[in-house]
């Protein structure tokens, strides 16, 4: 792996800070969407497929592989044929599977490696275990399943069949994700007492007839934009809740079984120490597909950002896709005056979270160590704590998968 470089300013940038900030924005965007091509690619990289021509895939996974020199997209797979052939010749993917059988006929082609799972929630459980069962390691886009159990059986299997299986998390394989949680354990804003995470979007973004409106499908609100900020708060506490105090859905006549937007409050244990967990520490989520117009007619803004706060500060994380910024306040002592600074953390250019995410799937794959990597249990703890949620809510979890998939022999 590349050591990180710093991100290049115009000249004389120094003396226009705003100026610079602008640049280095502009320059992020254009490489996330214009990765420059490897320097040395190897002559057996790993081979990517991808089921389903989905709208999240090229920034996921197919610009950060072509600045990848051990990766390729060999295939992709969409039951419209013209869709496929469509997707295929946009990113200049060399083959091309449709019809009904489209997703297997990928999963049986013994020139693809990894597979990405980007299908709808509903249909995360199917493929990746008949994915494992082909034989392919996958990198399964959240929430991992509609339930813990299937979210448990997924990796099970994969661990039977000595196969890599990871959820693609992007945010937290980023190096500023990584500096906000040093800071949080370093005790500089002392006992953690309140954690809260947003993630909400105004009206006209999520139509009626998008998948995440789709309860079959495993929609909702928390399953999509909950699952980061649940992930998130987890993360930051390193620790697991002990319960839900209270959770809310907004919903509607048309999607009774849709949250549309969702809060919840939830305890976590108390931990003694100046750096530890507060008696009463909560974490609030906040999330939303449509935040109603202010005075009926002003769009919100979107609500994107974590802030943690202790005895001595806070601090706050907007970000990290090719944007962020940590805002930290801390004081000395308890009741002490607060100091403010912000800080970030881009490490190597023009490299997105998507991108870092990649770099630590293939070192693993290659039996390397990655810098950061999560297991099994974080994914299976995430989805228990969604339906938590969902029980506290009413709604209930999303319905389980009914295909019949093969199974881990422990199962």
């Amino acid at each position: 792996m590349k050591r990180p470089t710093r991100e290049c300013a115009p000249p004389n940038s120094h003396r226009h800070p705003i100026m610079t900030s602008l640049y280095g924005f502009v320059k992020r965007l254009y490489l996330a969407f214009n990765p420059p091509a490897p320097e040395a690619p190897t002559e057996s990289p790993l081979r990517f497929g991808i089921l389903g021509a989905a709208g999240i895939a090229p920034a996921a996974l197919i610009y950060p592989v072509k600045n990848h020199p051990d990766a390729v997209v060999k295939a992709v797979a969409a039951r419209d044929q013209g869709r496929a052939d469509a997707f295929a010749k946009k990113h200049g993917i060399p083959k091309a599977y449709s019809g009904p059988g489209a997703y297997q006929k990928l999963l049986n082609d013994p020139e693809i490696d990894v597979v990405y799972n980007p299908l709808p929630n509903g249909l995360h459980y199917e493929w990746t275990m008949k994915a494992l069962a082909a034989g392919k390691h996958v990198l399964l886009e959240k929430p991992s399943a509609n339930t813990a159990e299937e979210t448990r059986k997924m990796f099970a299997f994969a661990q039977e069949k000595r196969l890599v299986l990871l959820e693609a998390f992007h945010y937290r394989f980023h190096p500023a994700t990584r500096r906000l949680k040093e800071i949080v354990d370093s005790g500089e804003i002392g006992t953690l007492t309140k954690i809260e995470a947003s993630l909400a979007i105004p009206s006209g973004f999520v139509k009626d007839g998008d998948i995440r409106m789709v309860y079959d499908l495993g929609g909702g609100v928390m399953m999509d934009m909950g699952c980061y900020t649940l992930s998130m708060s987890r993360y930051l506490s390193g620790a697991e809740p002990t319960k839900v105090i209270s959770a809310k859905a907004d919903t509607l006549p048309k999607f009774p079984q849709i949250d549309i937007g969702c809060t919840a409050t939830l305890a976590f244990p108390a931990v003694g120490g100046s750096t530890g967990l507060a008696e009463g520490l909560t974490a609030s989520l906040d999330v939303h597909f449509r935040l109603p117009p202010g005075f009926g007619f002003v769009p919100q803004w979107p609500k994107v950002y974590a802030r943690v706060t202790g005895t001595r500060g806070s601090a706050e994380f907007v970000g990290p896709w090719i944007y962020h910024q940590i805002t930290v306040e801390s004081s000395e002592e308890e009741g002490g005056p607060l100091r403010k600074r912000t800080e970030q953390r881009y490490g190597n250019l023009g490299w997105t979270t998507y991108r870092y995410q990649l770099e630590a799937l293939i070192d693993k794959l290659r039996g390397r160590d990655p810098e950061h990597w999560f297991d099994a249990q974080d994914s299976i703890a995430n989805m228990e704590w969604i339906e938590a949620i969902y029980k506290e809510t009413g709604l209930g979890s999303r319905p389980p998968s009914t295909a019949e998939v093969p199974q881990a022999t422990g199962t």
